[in-house]
């Protein structure tokens, strides 16, 4: 159970330091990739929330979600990192984290076993 607690805090801190960093990018950007990035990233959180609000197969599936959530803020941070928009400093920071995001989804995702179908 702590460890799912620690996802939500270090969620939490990297969409705090992720928003306020996407307001510097380019302005013209602002409404394509920069919207992208923050709704992957709180979708990220929002899905976190909603499986720890259920159970069995529901979780599971809002876990695998947020996974998807997850694959996508990397691909927007490669591009921003390709495109100097963030530093290689900001990128290795932001890559640290996300790597870490993703080991703690994957272990509470091992722990989520799927209700058995079929039983009645």
């Amino acid at each position: 159970m702590s460890e799912e607690m620690i996802i939500f805090a270090r969620t939490y801190d990297f969409v705090s330091w992720l928003v306020p960093l996407t307001l510097r990018f380019p302005r013209a950007q602002r409404f394509v990739v920069t919207r992208r990035l923050q709704d992957a990233a709180l979708n990220f959180q929002e899905l976190l929330i909603e499986a720890n609000s259920h159970r069995g197969n529901m979780r599971a599936q809002k876990l695998r979600a947020a996974d998807t959530e997850l694959l996508k803020v990397r691909l927007y941070l490669r591009l921003c990192e390709r495109w100097q928009w963030i530093s290689s400093r900001q990128y290795r920071y932001a890559s640290e984290i996300i790597a870490q995001l993703g080991r703690l989804l994957g272990g509470w995702l091992k722990t989520v076993t799927p209700e058995p179908s079929g039983s009645a």
